[in-house]
C-alpha cells in the first residue's frame, strides 16, 4: 500500500514571526529554589567524575573549584562544563565539594558537597529500598511487589531532590483486564536510601498504569513538595492515618455464571463508592486535606461501556494557570467524555479554580480526543499554560482552544522542534480513523503534516538525534522511516530504532534514544543505532512500554539521569553519565515547561521529558 503524505508549505511555519508562540512566563513565577545538585560517580576504578548543576541565579562568568576531602583539586577555576574528572584510586569514601568562584573571589555561597561511599559501585548511585511484603487477594490468589514509576521533589527545602515511588503489585491490571489487585504503595526516599514514609492507597483504588497518576510539585511556594493523588475509603497516609471508612471495600466480587473463565467476569473491578483527591506532606506524607473527586464516576456506562474501563481512565498534571502559581489539574476519561478540574493548594485548601467538561454544551468537538498522556506549555504566548490533551487543547482559563477531531492516541510530544523559531509544534500517533500519525501546530492546532495508516499507531517518537539534519527528528509505524521538520525522509530503515523513550546522556547536544534499559546513539552513516549503556542487574517497567522508573535531569549538570530497579526489588540504581562535556547550561528543570514534563511522566504512558525551547547542535 502506497503511503499518503500530507504536508503542508514549510513556509508556513517559517514565515509565523509575527505569531510566534514560545513560553513566555513572569519573571518572579514561582519555582524551586535548587541546590548545586553535587554529584561524584566512579567513572572506573582509577577516577571520579564529579558534576553540579548551574543554576539560573549563576552569573554568566561564575567559574568553579572543586575540592576532595577539603584539598584544592582544580588548578584553576573552571569556567566551561560544569563537570570534572578527578584522579582518585582509593576506595575510601570521600567529601567532594564544589564552590562558585565570582571575579576571583571563592564564595561558599550555593556551594554543594557530595560524600561518595566506600567502594562505590561504578556508574551509578545504589538506593536500597524497603521491599513491602506481599498478600493474597479475596480470590486466594498471592502477589509481590515490584518498584514502578518514581517523581522527584524538593520535599524538606534543602535544595536537593528526594524520591518519590510508586510500588505496584504484580497483579497490577490494565482497565480492560478483570481481577483483583492489591495495593497500590507509594514511598519517599532519601538518594541514601532512607525511607521518610509510605502511604497505602487501599482496596478501593486499583492498582495499573491508569488508575493512579501522582503530582509531586510544590504548589503553594513554601520550598517543600507536595504530592497529589485520588484517593478512597480506606487509604492510609504517612502518619497512619485512615482516609473516610476504614472498612469499606467496594471491589466487585465477580459473575460467577461464566465459570468456564478463570477470573469470574468484572471481578475486582469498582463501580461504586467514595471517590477523593488528597494533598500530602511530601515531607511527612500526612494527608493535608482531602475532598471529593472531581468528577465522581456516577454511572460507569455513562462513560462509554459498563465495564469501568473508560471511567477508570485517569490522567494529571501541574499547569501555571495563572502566570504565577502551580496548580493541579486532576482529569478523568479521553476515549469518550473527558473532564478536567483544576485545583490550587494554598497550604490549607485545595480549591477549585474550573472544570472542563467535553459533556457541557458546546464542548461536544472535545469528547474522545484525549492520550494516554499530556503535556503542558505557554503555547500561544499569554504568559499561562495550556494544556495539550491528546488531539484537542484546553485553554489555560478551562475552556476549550481547539480540537482537531483526530481522536485518541498513546503518544505525544510537544516541544520547539525548529532551529531559531521558538513556536511549539505537535508530533502525536492516534489509534482510530486511519490518522496514522500527524505534526500540527500547538497554537492553532492545523495539521503541517499527516502519515495516516490504517491501523492503531502505537507509539511515536521526537528526538534530535541526526546532527546533519536541522532541527528535532520524528518518526513512528506509519512515517516509513525518520522525517525531519520538513517531512522529508532522512532514513528509511535504522537497525535498533526505538520509539519508547529518549534521554540527552552523552557529551554532545543530540539525543541518545532509552529502550527498556540500553541507551543507544544514532549513526546516520551507518543508518543504527549503537548501544552506549547496557547496564547489568537492572530491568524496566510497565512491560511492552518497557520505561524507566525515571529519566530527567535529577542532579549533576544539564544531562539527564536514569532511574532503574534491581531485578531483585531491592534497591534503585540512578545511573549518572560520566562521559565528559564541553557544554554548559542551565539545569533543564528550571525550564517550567521541562519540569512539569518531569512531573507528569508517571501518567498513564510514560513519555520523556522535553523543553519549551529547541534544544540541539543547531542552537
Amino acid at each position: 500500500m502506497r503511503m499518503r503524505l500530507y504536508i503542508l508549505p514549510i513556509l508556513f511555519l517559517l514565515a509565523c514571526t509575527a505569531l510566534s508562540a514560545q513560553p513566555n512566563y513572569a519573571p518572579d513565577l514561582q519555582k524551586e529554589t535548587l541546590g548545586r545538585g553535587v554529584v561524584a560517580i566512579r567513572q572506573d576504578s582509577a577516577h571520579v567524575a564529579v558534576t553540579w548543576r548551574l543554576l539560573r541565579t549563576d552569573d554568566k562568568a561564575t567559574a568553579f573549584n572543586v575540592y576532595r576531602n577539603r584539598r584544592l583539586l582544580t588548578r584553576k577555576p573552571l569556567t566551561g562544563a560544569t563537570f570534572f574528572v578527578d584522579d582518585n584510586v582509593s576506595t575510601d569514601s570521600a567529601t567532594y565539594e564544589v564552590r562558585p568562584v565570582i571575579k576571583k573571589k571563592e564564595s561558599n555561597e550555593d556551594s554543594g558537597t557530595y560524600t561518595l561511599p566506600a567502594n562505590a559501585p561504578i556508574g551509578y548511585i545504589d538506593i536500597p529500598l524497603s521491599k513491602p511484603e506481599g498478600g493474597i487477594t479475596p480470590a486466594g490468589d498471592r502477589y509481590d511487589y515490584t518498584a514502578n514509576d518514581a517523581s522527584v521533589g524538593d520535599v524538606d527545602g534543602d535544595g536537593e531532590y528526594e524520591i518519590i515511588l510508586k510500588w505496584d503489585p504484580t497483579n497490577a491490571h490494565d482497565n480492560a483486564h478483570d481481577g483483583y489487585t492489591g495495593n497500590a504503595l507509594f514511598d519517599c526516599y532519601r538518594l541514601n536510601g532512607e525511607r521518610l514514609w509510605r502511604i497505602d492507597l487501599g482496596p478501593n483504588v486499583r492498582s495499573g498504569a491508569h488508575y493512579t497518576q501522582f503530582m509531586v510539585f510544590d504548589f503553594d511556594g513554601d520550598g517543600r513538595s507536595e504530592i497529589v493523588m485520588k484517593t478512597a475509603d480506606g487509604t492510609i497516609d504517612g502518619q497512619g492515618n485512615v482516609i473516610g471508612d476504614p472498612y469499606a471495600d467496594y471491589r466487585y466480587a465477580g459473575d460467577t455464571i461464566r465459570t468456564f473463565r478463570r477470573t469470574p467476569a468484572r471481578q475486582g473491578r469498582i463501580f461504586s463508592g467514595k471517590e477523593y483527591l488528597t494533598i500530602f506532606s511530601g515531607l511527612t506524607g500526612e494527608a493535608l486535606h482531602t475532598i471529593d473527586y472531581i468528577p465522581q464516576r456516577g454511572d460507569p456506562a455513562d462513560w462509554g461501556d459498563k465495564e469501568a474501563n473508560r471511567s477508570d481512565r485517569f490522567l494529571a498534571c501541574v499547569a501555571y494557570l495563572d502566570g504565577r502559581h502551580p496548580s493541579v489539574v486532576m482529569c478523568r476519561g479521553y476515549y469518550t467524555r473527558a473532564v478536567l478540574a483544576a485545583f490550587d493548594w494554598d497550604g490549607k485548601e485545595l480549591r477549585q479554580r474550573w472544570v472542563f467538561d467535553s459533556n457541557d454544551e458546546g464542548n461536544e468537538a472535545y469528547s474522545g480526543q484525549g492520550n494516554h498522556n499530556i503535556r503542558v506549555a505557554d503555547i500561544d504566548n499569554d504568559g499561562c499554560d495550556e494544556i495539550i490533551y491528546g488531539s484537542c487543547t484546553i485553554d489555560n482559563d478551562g475552556r476549550g482552544l481547539y480540537s482537531t477531531r483526530l481522536g485518541h492516541g498513546d503518544a505525544l510530544h510537544l516541544t520547539a522542534f525548529f532551529p531559531d523559531e521558538p513556536r511549539l509544534q505537535v508530533w502525536q500517533c492516534h489509534e482510530t480513523g486511519g490518522n496514522g500519525s500527524t505534526f500540527r501546530d500547538a497554537v492553532t492546532g492545523e495539521t503541517l503534516f499527516r502519515y495516516p495508516a490504517p491501523m492503531d499507531i502505537g507509539r511515536c517518537m521526537a528526538a534530535d538525534i541526526d546532527p546533519d539534519s536541522p532541527g528535532v527528528e520524528m518518526w513512528s509505524g506509519s512515517t516509513g522511516g525518520i522525517r525531519n521538520i520538513r517531512g522529508e525522509i532522512i532514513a528509511e530503515r535504522v537497525r535498533g530504532l526505538s520509539t519508547n523513550m529518549a534521554i540527552w546522556w552523552d557529551g554532545d547536544l543530540l539525543r541518545e534514544l532509552l529502550d527498556g534499559t540500553r541507551i543507544s546513539k544514532y549513526n546516520p552513516s551507518e543508518q543504527q543505532c549503537d548501544i552506549i549503556l547496557n547496564p547489568e542487574g537492572v530491568v524496566s517497567n510497565n512491560g511492552t512500554k518497557a520505561n524507566p522508573c525515571l529519566a530527567a535531569d535529577i542532579l549533576g549538570d544539564w544531562r539527564e539521569e536514569l532511574l532503574l530497579r534491581t531485578r531483585d526489588n531491592q534497591s534503585l540504581r540512578l545511573y549518572v553519565s560520566t562521559i565528559p562535556t564541553e557544554h554548559r547550561f542551565v539545569t533543564f528543570m528550571d525550564d517550567p515547561v521541562y519540569r512539569i514534563s518531569v512531573a507528569t511522566q508517571n501518567v498513564a504512558y510514560n513519555q520523556p521529558t522535553q523543553p519549551g525551547f529547541y534544544f540541539g547542535p543547531d542552537m
